[in-house]
């Protein structure tokens, strides 16, 4: 496995979340953090794990919601210090319970 570079952030790397679809770009549903160990939950598991800053803990997309995300492939950026989960969701991705976090437009 490549080296993320979790330094850079405070041991946090951002994580952009994007559906899985094999035909064509897939939407990005939220963007979160993660630190190591839970970026080797997700790996161990196969289901993205979070850091929550809020919370200041990791936490299993879905634990309480159920609204789990199955991750198929965990790229990374090309300074090593953000990833991109591609995942298949088994529901709403959104705590509000929209299908993803992007759904309020500015412009």
């Amino acid at each position: 496995m490549l080296n993320v570079d979790f330094a850079k952030g405070g041991g946090l790397v951002p994580v952009v979340v994007q559906k899985c679809n094999r035909r064509r770009a897939g939407k990005v549903l939220m963007v979160a953090y993660a630190n190591k160990e839970a970026l080797d939950l997700t790996i161990s598991t196969g289901y993205a794990h979070l850091w929550s800053r809020s919370r200041k803990r990791i936490w299993k997309k879905g634990e309480t919601s159920g609204n789990t995300l199955k991750v198929v492939e965990i790229l990374m950026d090309c300074d090593s210090d953000a990833l991109l989960y591609r995942v298949i969701p088994t529901g709403p991705v959104c705590h509000t319970g929209k299908q993803n976090c992007f759904f309020r437009k500015i412009l």
